[in-house]
């Protein structure tokens, strides 16, 4: 099967992303995707976009909801950009314990969304203790880890893979698993 090249992807003026949130790291991973994704360069800003889920969202349907609220409240704030990308952390339980993960949906100016799912890793029972005390995972993070703002850098998954993995690199490939649809818009 023949693909697409990606230089067929190359168009002379910067698209506009909005992303709905000033985390600079959601932000960062933004930019990188798009620009892997595409083989050109964007504008990628942050804005306040509500979630509208609880600070700490459990469980598929109520993260992969606050991802899509984010972009749905971003294109009310800024209707003028090209792309919105909603990125929500959650947690949930299975019998293996809690684990992380996040959603991300993205929506274009057309109407076409995407959206993908990073893939999950487990979170140490120390850690898991706190967000059921009330915590959320940044906050628990910080306090186990002696850190400070770990959300806005590393992340749990930085933290817990010594920085093998960012929190940056695993937004990252989910970013570009949420682009499938704009890459291939024929069969979407």
């Amino acid at each position: 099967m023949n693909f697409p090249k990606r230089e067929n992807f190359k168009i002379s003026e910067k698209l506009l992303v909005i992303v709905g949130s000033k985390n600079p790291v959601k932000v960062a991973c933004t930019d990188s995707a798009f620009t892997e994704a595409f083989n050109r360069g964007f504008v990628v800003n942050g804005i306040n976009a509500s979630s509208q889920v609880s600070d700490q969202p459990r469980g598929d349907e109520e993260t992969y909801l606050g991802a899509r609220n984010r972009v749905v409240n971003a294109k009310k704030t800024f209707p003028e950009a090209d792309y919105w990308v909603g990125i929500e952390g959650g947690i949930a339980e299975d019998e293996g314990g809690m684990y992380a993960f996040a959603w991300i949906y993205i929506e274009d100016k057309a109407g076409l969304n995407g959206k993908a799912k990073t893939g999950i890793f487990y979170l140490p029972e120390v850690i898991a203790k706190l967000i059921h005390s009330g915590m959320e995972l940044g906050e628990a993070d910080d306090h186990v880890f002696s850190q400070e703002n770990s959300k806005q850098n590393g992340g749990s998954v930085g933290i817990l893979t010594h920085g093998t993995i960012t929190r940056q690199t695993y937004y990252n490939q989910a970013i570009i698993l949420a682009l499938i649809p704009f890459m291939n818009k024929e069969l979407y």
